[in-house]
C-alpha cells in the first residue's frame, strides 16, 4: 500500500497518481492541504526520505516568504511550519513501508513499486 499525499489541482501530483495507477499500485489518497500531517509524520516521511526538511519544502512558496523562513533554519522551526501550513510540503510524496519518494519528476515514484 502507497500513501499519496496529493493535491489534485497539481499537475504533478496528478501525474504521479495516474502513473503509480497504470502500475496497477494500491494507494491510498491523502489530500494533505486538508488532511494536513502532523510533525510526527513529517518527521518520519523525512527519515524515509533520507533528506533534511528543507528539501521536503516548497521554497518558492509564498508562505515561505511570508513566514520568513530560510534554509538555515533549525529543522524543528521548519517541521513545525508544514505541519501549521501544509501548502509548504513539496508534492507528491508517497510512501511505501519503509520508504518514501517525492514525485519531482514524477517517474521517480516508481522506485517505490
Amino acid at each position: 500500500m502507497i500513501e499519496y499525499w496529493h493535491n489534485p489541482r497539481c499537475s504533478k501530483s496528478r501525474t504521479g497518481l495516474a502513473l503509480l495507477q497504470d502500475q496497477g499500485a494500491q494507494i491510498e489518497v491523502r489530500k494533505y492541504l486538508e488532511d494536513a500531517p502532523t510533525t510526527a509524520e513529517i518527521r518520519a516521511a523525512l527519515k524515509k526520505l533520507g533528506l533534511p526538511a528543507i528539501d521536503m519544502m516548497r521554497k518558492g512558496e509564498k508562505t515561505f516568504k511570508a513566514l520568513g523562513l530560510s534554509k538555515t533554519d533549525s529543522e524543528d522551526v521548519l517541521i513545525q511550519a508544514m505541519a501549521d501550513n501544509p501548502i509548504l510540503i513539496e508534492r507528491p510524496l508517497a510512501i511505501a513501508g519503509d520508504k518514501a519518494a517525492l514525485g519531482r519528476p514524477p517517474e521517480t515514484l516508481l522506485e517505490l513499486l
